[in-house]
């Protein structure tokens, strides 16, 4: 399982550096001042949990059901959420009308918390003295 998280740990940061180095020299004179916000907040979150899952690969003290169960929240919730607003903040520039999928931007925010509270209990439990 560590081998797994830390690839995509490694995938998700190696796209949040391209598509944050993307937005910021093709998308910023396309889109609004709003839009790059959101944008960037995207690509924020998608390194926060890119490192996450870097750091859970490489530790102890997680067990092995619960890196599994993180890895599954922080994938989903990360496409979810990260890709929603990488979608929402580009509706202007696109055919598309990503307004009908923003429902999933909390849901996947959800999904990166709960990841978290996870995380958090499995320490406070390994580490009870």
């Amino acid at each position: 399982m560590n081998k797994k998280i830390l690839i995509l740990g490694s995938v998700f940061g190696l796209f949040a550096i391209a598509i944050g180095a993307f937005a910021a020299h093709g998308l910023k004179p396309k889109t609004s001042v709003q839009a790059m916000h959101s944008f960037e907040t995207g690509v924020r979150y998608q390194m926060y949990h890119a490192l996450l899952l870097l750091i859970i690969g490489n530790i102890g003290g997680v067990s092995e059901k619960n890196k599994k169960i993180i890895f599954y929240l922080i994938s989903v919730g990360v496409l979810f959420f990260s890709g929603s607003i990488f979608a929402l903040a580009t509706n202007t520039l696109t055919t598309i009308d990503f307004k009908v999928i923003g429902f999933i931007t909390p849901l996947g925010g959800l999904l990166l918390i709960i990841a978290w509270l996870i995380l958090l209990i499995n320490f406070v439990k390994s580490y009870k003295n």
